[in-house]
């Protein structure tokens, strides 16, 4: 756990210092990809809006859960680990941004990093975050790991983070 707060620690500098939205050429489809640190503005890119604006506009969050959530989420960072060029994060990311809007989120919480098919970012912004699958999403409170969803949800997203924050 002291590895990860040092870690996190470490991340908000680092956050601070480097460039957002960076883009680079995915090798395997030729297509634009988003690396390293980014925010929600990245998907105002056409290489993105389209997949991002579709499924965040068709996107109904359970509001029975929402609810729960709004209650219990104001102090959990989230950090997400995302790839744009994954189908599960181009499904789940819009998703999780549609909750958060819902429940009015304070952003300045959220660390999204996007990484290249390795699941690798610049400056080893991933590297002690033990990273198998994206999207991953992560969820501290007081510095500390509370949980994490992996790829897909166990039931939805909303009801995984209600689970997850009350624990």
């Amino acid at each position: 756990m002291k590895k990860l707060f040092l870690f996190l620690m470490i991340l908000s500098a680092v956050i601070n210092a480097q460039e957002k939205n960076k883009l680079v050429t995915d090798e395997k489809s030729g297509k634009p990809m988003l690396i390293g640190l980014c925010d929600r503005t990245a998907f105002a890119d056409t290489s993105f809006s389209w997949w991002f604006n579709s499924e965040y506009d068709n996107y109904t969050p359970d509001s029975t859960e929402v609810l729960k959530l709004s209650n219990v989420i104001n102090d959990v960072k989230i950090t997400i680990v995302m790839g744009s060029w994954c189908s599960d994060s181009r499904r789940e990311v819009p998703r999780i941004f549609k909750i958060l809007d819902r429940i009015n989120y304070n952003f300045q919480n959220l660390t999204m990093v996007c990484v290249d098919r390795n699941k690798t970012a610049p400056n080893g912004l991933v590297e002690k975050l033990d990273i198998k699958l994206v999207p991953t999403f992560i969820c501290t409170k007081d510095d500390k790991e509370i949980g994490r969803i992996v790829e897909t949800p166990k039931e939805t997203l909303e009801k995984d983070l209600v689970k997850i924050v009350l624990k």
